[in-house]
């Protein structure tokens, strides 16, 4: 009977792979079939854009003066054109294509499941009797506020206690004070920042910690799988929770849930002006950043790999997704034991047409390691911790400590236990072709 059901699901991964692929191809035939010799220019002509419209971002970043406008114009007008050229010339064939590739990637998905997933190991437990939480009134343009976060804690049996935003406080001290208290569960209702804060401590002495996701971009809890869209969904946990044992990133001392950033992004974040106007400062600063007249030159070394003076780097808490666009910037697991890095070196308009034609690009370098040392041509780097401006002394060695941190999640939750697998076309066609009908499902050989 099992062997049956096995057997028939295997049957209908098998047919969603060749539905996934025939779908896939029908969505580039059907404009070009509409098109006919117009519809392989059109093709073309959209590749050309690509490379026309990656050339004037890199010069929009790199040039200042009427330089930079001319191009940032080009940027703007030559996507809309191609786009308003394919809806004039294909008509119907356009959104047809589009449904096409929708039907592609929902049954590749569904075609590998189980091939290259991880289910998220979860340990029952009982409620926490002295949670303590920290919430930050100002991350997420006031969600503390907004969802009531601080009254339903408390109603919940939670201590709580709001920062100040006029007073700064020590969130580190806060959340140790709390422990020497009693405190069985610490928790944070913050940014990205104020979550690696508290989390390390909660890692340092051994007790489960709850993520409340009301920060603006909230990439742990997305991660997580909780619903970031209703932070209060979170405090489920301290009835109905389950604890996953996650990895802890360090950069230096410093403690990161995310990632540490280090060259052009780091450096804007630290100039006084970004908070306040992010895109205004980028501009300014971005052109001798790119080019070397006011950036350090760093020296990375992760492992095997070494790299000279890289414009942006990446370190993550566990590797991010670069090689699927439809996961792109989520971590298919928290528990790997490495670190992930990106490092980016453009010096041209070609090099950055490359980053997005070229599947392998030179500039572009993908790896991970246990450990990622950081190193200055000053005696300090700038770094981007979980989006907070830091200076450290060089060099930095960033680590990862493996399983540190117990995370208590709520039982129920959007992303619950299985991440969605990477769309690998070439998984997919092994898959479709397989004739056999006691063949193994790809992943479980």
């Amino acid at each position: 009977m099992i062997d049956d059901v096995t057997g028939r699901a295997y049957r209908a991964q098998r047919w969603a792979a060749r539905t996934a692929l025939a779908a896939a191809g029908l969505a580039v035939a059907v404009p070009l079939w509409y098109g006919r010799l117009g519809g392989v220019l059109l093709l073309l002509g959209g590749a050309v854009g690509l490379v026309v419209t990656a050339a004037a971002l890199w010069w929009t970043v790199s040039l200042r003066g009427p330089l930079r406008w001319v191009a940032a114009l080009v940027a703007l007008a030559v996507p809309a054109f191609v786009v308003t050229l394919f809806a004039a010339t294909v008509f119907w064939a356009l959104p047809l294509s589009i449904l096409l590739w929708g039907v592609a990637v929902w049954c590749g998905r569904y075609a590998l499941r189980g091939a290259g997933t991880y289910r998220v190991k979860e340990r029952r437990c009982p409620p926490p009797k002295r949670p303590f939480l920290i919430m930050n009134p100002r991350s997420g343009g006031g969600k503390v506020v907004q969802y009531g976060l601080r009254e339903r804690a408390e109603r919940l049996g939670a201590r709580v206690v709001v920062l100040d935003p006029e007073r700064p406080q020590d969130v580190t001290a806060l959340a140790r004070a709390a422990v020497a208290d009693g405190a069985d569960l610490l928790g944070a209702a913050g940014g990205d920042g104020t979550q690696a804060l508290v989390a390390a401590v909660a890692a340092e002495h051994g007790v489960p910690f709850l993520v409340l996701s009301a920060g603006t971009r909230n990439h742990f809890a997305l991660d997580l799988g909780l619903d970031r869209d209703d932070p209060a969904a979170g405090l489920d946990a301290l009835t109905d929770g389950v604890e996953l044992r996650v990895d802890l990133g360090f950069a230096g001392d410093r403690p990161f849930v995310n990632n540490a950033s280090f060259g052009a992004y780091a450096a804007i974040v630290q100039s006084p002006s970004y908070r306040a106007d992010k895109l205004g400062t980028s501009l300014e600063l971005l052109p001798d950043l790119l080019t070397g007249r006011e950036a350090p030159r760093l020296t990375v070394r992760a492992g095997e790999v070494a790299l000279k003076d890289p414009q942006a780097l990446l370190v993550s808490n566990n590797p991010y997704r670069t090689g699927d666009p439809f996961g792109f910037g989520r971590r298919d697991r928290l528990d790997t034991g490495v670190l992930g890095l990106l490092a980016v070196r453009v010096e041209s308009a070609a090099e950055a047409a490359a980053l997005i034609l070229d599947p392998a690009p030179a500039a572009l370098t993908v790896h991970t390691a246990v450990e990622v040392v950081v190193e200055s041509d000053r005696a300090e780097v700038e770094v981007g911790l979980d989006g907070e401006a830091l200076v450290l002394p060089s060099p930095v060695r960033c680590r990862v400590a493996v399983g540190a941190l117990a995370v208590r999640v709520p039982r129920k939750r959007p992303g619950l236990a299985r991440h969605q697998p990477r769309l690998d076309w070439r998984r997919l066609r092994k898959l479709a072709a397989t004739v056999s009908r006691t063949a193994a499902p790809i992943g479980h050989r």
